[in-house]
């Protein structure tokens, strides 16, 4: 990651072009798409931990961010070295630990392992946690090797990372921007902000790494742009993006990559349908080969 100049709470380390260009992952032979499902499908399971763990949103988004940067680049982490699942399991441990809402690793542990029974439906076990409470009980055997496992990726994580956990989230300058522009005393302003969060939720899952290549500010003005236009709230006809840092190209290019992901989770859930998307080591070598042998034509 590019270092940011001086420590900011609205401004995040942005992602260089070689970074962008080419991972570890796809150096150790994972194709771009399968790294990108893998990616995808650990920003799910992110999301879905961080409810049943009743974390605030911040800290998912947090976890995401982090684990993102730790996948990024040439010399970040090798889905072929790494289990997806448990770099998740890591980023989310790092990302609460700091906060109010710092978990155990045996809480971690078990709604990880809960989450790696279930077929995709993570929506469905964010709504209960009956299932959960009869996974709770873990051999202490199978609690101690995760734990050790769990503790030493965190530190790899860090090392990779240079120690530099700093995130900077969209979602107050979102309601700080919608206050300036008075969106709220329009009728549909409440919607508004509700779309806006929704659409700064989604980016965390695009295959684009929006939160690796723009600024805090810029999406938060893109979601409040796209936000506006859906609910039909009519904004300053002036060019008033341009007075939070955004111009109209990098504006044009979130709200495009915004708008496109339902497109790509549509694709996504197409193309793994009789399938687990691959977050372990074993499973994803598996995937590769089955891939190498169709294209093959064996």
């Amino acid at each position: 990651m590019a270092p940011i100049t001086e420590l900011s709470h609205l401004a995040n380390p942005v992602a260089t072009s070689l970074q962008l260009e080419t991972s570890a992952s796809q150096l150790d032979g994972v194709p771009r798409e399968v790294e990108d499902s893998v990616h995808y499908e650990t920003a799910r399971v992110l999301q879905a931990a961080g409810i049943l763990l009743r974390l605030p949103q911040e800290i998912a988004a947090q976890s995401i961010i982090t684990l993102q940067r730790f996948w990024v680049g040439p010399d970040g982490g090798s889905l072929l070295e790494h289990d997806a699942q448990n770099a998740a399991a890591a980023a989310l441990y790092l990302s609460a630990k700091p906060s109010a809402y710092a978990v155990s690793p045996r809480q971690l542990i078990t709604v990880f392992s809960y989450l790696a029974t279930l077929d995709k439906d993570y929506a469905a076990a964010a709504t209960s946690s009956s299932e959960l409470k009869s996974a709770w009980r873990l051999s202490e055997t199978d609690y101690e090797t995760q734990r050790d496992r769990l503790y030493k990726l965190e530190a790899h994580m860090l090392r990779v990372l240079g120690f530099q956990t700093h995130v900077a989230l969209p979602y107050t300058l979102c309601i700080n921007y919608l206050q300036a522009l008075e969106a709220f005393h329009a009728p549909g302003g409440p919607v508004v902000a509700k779309r806006a969060f929704a659409h700064l939720n989604d980016a965390l899952l695009s295959p684009q790494l929006l939160y690796l290549t723009h600024q805090p500010s810029a999406l938060a003005t893109a979601s409040i742009y796209l936000a506006a236009r859906e609910v039909d709230v009519k904004l300053p006809e002036v060019e008033w993006w341009e007075v939070f840092d955004v111009d109209r190209e990098e504006l044009g290019f979130l709200v495009v990559a915004m708008t496109s992901l339902e497109g790509f989770a549509a694709e996504e859930k197409r193309k793994w349908a009789r399938r687990k998307v691959p977050l372990t080591v074993e499973v994803l070598r598996v995937e590769i080969e089955r891939q190498r042998m169709l294209e093959a034509g064996a």
